[in-house]
């Protein structure tokens, strides 16, 4: 497998301790998601009387966009998945494998050494971006299975959250990185530097973020809200309701699809020796 895949195992071997300590970092953050959760009622800790809710504007905290308050278990469990902390994972390691998968090396010069070898333009985008895609389902992965394991076990978490609705969070959150994926990947074909990857990646998570919350604050930027991938990626509502949200994951994919969809088409036509 490793030899009919060279660039695919390369690309996560070298990456391996990275990858590790971002997969163990946010089991840690989740378990303590969970232990909170355990601990105190989300009602205490967010202090919310009878009649009383947080603000609309702090379902962006718990991932929703219905109404399913961050007050709730699955509101709580749901701010683990879209927390800063979350987010940053993610964006750590879309950021660097993307830009490995072009960029880094038009950066560095050694993108000529690849292309006198008998591996085609394709291949090798085919191979570093699967490489990423595991990475991808990796962190996802360590971070679903920590809650499930925090829900299985927890009799108030299991009546109030479905263990489908768990993994349905997952999915939704490689939708999430697949929509990023796919620009980054398109810029990382078209440029020519790490930096120019790593900051759009890193803009389209933090203002995405910062564009959602402001949409469900503040009515006239409402419909702002529709350009950003978090209007679409509600773990909070999975994780209350059970329900895959087929709409939203179908947004996100095909901004991922177009995304790689362009990759293919500026690295296929792109001079590389600039």
């Amino acid at each position: 497998m490793r030899g009919r895949f060279p660039l695919l195992w390369l690309a996560l071997h070298r990456r391996r301790r990275m990858l590790a300590a971002l997969a163990a970092a946010l089991v840690v953050f989740e378990a303590l998601i969970v232990v909170v959760a355990r601990t105190i009622a989300p009602t205490q800790l967010f202090s919310v009387g009878a009649g009383r809710q947080p603000p609309g504007a702090f379902k962006a905290f718990s991932g929703s966009n219905g109404d399913v308050s961050i007050a709730s278990y699955p509101g709580l469990l749901g701010a683990g998945l879209v927390h800063p902390f979350w987010i940053a994972i993610q964006l750590t390691a879309i950021g660097s494998l993307a830009a490995a998968t072009v960029a880094a090396d038009v950066e560095s010069g050694t993108i000529e050494l690849l292309m006198v070898r008998p591996l085609s333009r394709i291949r090798l985008l085919a191979e570093r971006t699967a490489a990423l895609a595991a990475t991808v389902v990796l962190l996802n992965a360590a971070a679903t299975l920590t809650i499930a394991a925090g829900v299985a076990l927890t009799p108030q978490l299991h009546r109030a959250v479905p263990l489908s609705g768990v993994f349905i969070a997952g999915l939704l959150g490689c939708g999430f990185c697949l929509s990023l994926t796919g620009p980054a990947l398109a810029v990382s074909a078209a440029g020519s530097r790490r930096a120019q990857v790593v900051g759009t990646t890193v803009a389209l998570g933090a203002v995405g973020f910062a564009v959602n919350f402001i949409a469900q604050a503040w009515s006239p930027a409402a419909p702002l809200r529709f350009v950003t991938p978090f209007h679409y990626y509600t773990p909070g509502d999975a994780l209350a309701h059970g329900t895959v949200p087929w709409l939203s994951l179908t947004v996100l994919a095909a901004v991922g699809i177009t995304g790689l969809a362009a990759a293919t088409a500026l690295l296929t036509r792109r001079d590389l020796a600039r």
